[in-house]
């Protein structure tokens, strides 16, 4: 795995603001009272543990299914008034997934969003896109997903931006580090990327983000083509059927945490 840490005085986060899509919200990671935790909420605890007890603070903006033009218009300015010591940027997915997106133009679209976060928070840390060979429909969009990991990674080089590389995160290629939807990550996939996120900001970490599995049993084909069928019927045909409606997962859902409070 490359070496996209950027170094750190002990203690200098103090303030840390999350920004992207249902990935950053935490969707697939479920908390209490119908919320989801997820791997940046457990990034701020990491984070929270190197302060002072209750100096640390943290915001949480995202919301599922936003597309990269309405992060940039929704929390991007929240990010920049909230002015935290760290903001991470995770966006442009639900862009790629859309059928005949181009890479390059939401690359574009993307770079221009980093130059402003980066002129006006302390630190801005990018996400790449994950490896999708392993995953089911995914797989066939793996070229577009390399091409705009491959900008996000220039970009984060143009501007200094330390650099969460979940493309070669191997333990996430794991099926167990997903949830039932097959598209967002499950409570240990959220957990392993978090320690990841945190080693790239210089921290010590409990445990190896890429520490390998348990021994899984074998499944057998009819095992698999039954599970296939089972996610195609309760999780693919809704999520295809809202895009030809036009809706999103996200409507009528707002951030969960709107403002930089302490933990």
């Amino acid at each position: 795995m490359a070496d996209d840490s950027k170094s750190f005085s002990k203690g200098a986060i103090g303030s840390y603001a999350a920004v992207g899509d249902s990935f950053t919200e935490g969707v697939g990671d479920p908390g209490p009272d119908d919320t989801f935790i997820g791997w940046a909420d457990r990034l701020a605890v990491l984070l929270s543990d190197q302060q002072a007890e209750h100096s640390f603070r943290y915001a949480n903006l995202a919301v599922r299914g936003r597309l990269l033009d309405q992060i940039v218009e929704e929390q991007i300015p929240r990010a920049k008034e909230l002015a935290p010591d760290l903001v991470t940027f995770c966006a442009g997915g639900n862009d790629i997934l859309r059928p005949g997106s181009d890479p390059d133009d939401v690359a574009e679209r993307y770079e221009a969003a980093v130059a402003e976060l980066a002129g006006s928070v302390g630190t801005v840390l990018l996400c790449t896109g994950f490896d999708t060979r392993g995953v089911p429909v995914l797989r066939h969009l793996r070229g577009k997903i390399a091409t705009y990991t491959a900008h996000v990674r220039a970009i984060a080089d143009r501007h200094d931006c330390p650099v969460l590389d979940l493309w070669s995160l191997r333990s996430v290629q794991d099926r167990r580090a997903w949830s039932d939807d097959r598209l967002h990550l499950s409570a240990d996939g959220h957990t392993r990327v978090a320690l990841r996120a945190a080693q790239v900001l210089g921290l010590r970490v409990p445990a190896d983000p890429d520490q390998a599995w348990p021994e899984e049993g074998h499944r057998s084909p009819a095992e698999v083509r039954r599970d296939n069928i089972h996610w195609a019927r309760e999780h693919l045909v809704p999520w295809i059927g809202r895009r030809l409606r036009g809706e999103s997962s996200g409507d009528h859902v707002e951030p969960k945490r709107p403002d930089l409070l302490p933990l």
